[in-house]
């Protein structure tokens, strides 16, 4: 890739759920994430979109979720399949089988997949994740104080995500020289069906940078959903590096949306050639724009152009609480 480029790993995932108060619990209270940003879905503002992540919501740490009264999802390729999510150390593993087996949640156990452990499971409306030692490695997070879980063994953010194509060749193509990644290695997991899974790195590595690309020729295309993964976006640092992004998509003839201003982050939409949709987002300014950091996901909060709408969504959404 040209130049100094470069995205610095996963920015967050965005989900959607069927059952938005369920969700709101499982991940507050079953997972010790905060809620750091309550709002609604900038597109369908009929929506909830809900933002779950560390004590301030830092960039690489949030799992987000459209709130839609869909079906549930029709498992497949051509989708993201699962979603990684960092702890420290086998002991916070071990402490995590323990917990989720005490509130009724079903996990495999603590296992070896990629040379790291792992632990998988899902969410009450089927969302595919596994949790998993990063050894310390990769972005740090901040402790929210106010979790069930104990600090030392809080989710510290988004590792690898997981994509299901039926061919490797022109998705490669878009992660390697359009986005700058790096092929680092092959592994399989059996376990999960996958005989041949891909390992694509940003920026510096790590498993807070990466894409794992699972080849599933015999999948049949998914059927978005509830339960499902609707995009994953990845970190740039700053506005002008952004602007190069959009420039380096319209240059090259990627079909994009163009710069989108989500108000806490400047966004860029596109979809790679089996049609999982990405985006690169801003690390900034950051969900403390609006709102009190000690107070963060506690009201409803909009961005400036939906503001003189107010009255009119409120009313239409339904209290999680």
């Amino acid at each position: 890739m040209e130049g100094a480029l470069s995205l610095k790993g996963l920015h967050h995932l965005t989900a959607v759920s069927a059952d938005i108060r369920t969700n709101y619990r499982f991940y507050t209270e079953t997972m010790g994430m905060r809620l750091v940003k309550r709002s609604v879905n900038q597109d369908d503002v009929r929506a909830y979109h809900l933002f779950y992540a560390d004590a301030v919501g830092s960039p690489g740490t949030d799992v987000t979720f459209f709130d839609w009264a869909v079906p549930s999802e029709q498992r497949g390729s051509r989708s993201i399949v699962r979603t990684h999510l960092r702890v420290n150390g086998s002991e916070a593993l071990a402490w995590w089988e323990g917990r989720l087996a005490e509130v009724g949640v079903r996990s495999n156990g603590v296992t070896e997949r990629d040379d790291r452990l792992v632990l998988d499971f899902e969410d009450p409306e089927g969302q595919r994740l596994t949790l998993i030692d990063d050894g310390g490695a990769g972005v740090d997070s901040i402790p929210w104080m106010e979790s069930a879980v104990p600090p030392e063994h809080q989710i510290r953010g988004l590792g690898p995500v997981v994509l299901s194509v039926p061919r490797i060749d022109a998705t490669e193509v878009v992660l390697t020289r359009v986005m700058g990644m790096q092929q680092t290695r092959i592994y399989r997991a059996a376990d999960l069906g996958m005989q041949r899974v891909v390992v694509f790195e940003m920026g510096g590595g790590g498993p807070h940078a990466e894409v794992h690309v699972a080849v599933q020729p015999r999948e049949q295309p998914a059927r978005p959903g509830a339960g499902g993964v609707h995009h994953v976006a990845f970190r740039t640092p700053n506005e002008s590096e952004y602007e190069a992004w959009v420039e380096r998509l319209d240059e090259i003839g990627i079909p994009n949306s163009g710069r989108v201003n989500r108000y806490y982050f400047k966004s860029l939409y596109f979809r790679e050639p089996n049609g999982i949709l990405f985006e690169i987002a801003t690390d900034g300014p950051g969900f403390a724009v609006d709102e009190d950091p000690e107070h963060l996901g506690e009201s409803i909060a909009l961005p400036p152009f939906l503001e003189p709408r107010r009255e009119e969504i409120e009313a239409n959404l339904k209290s999680i609480d």
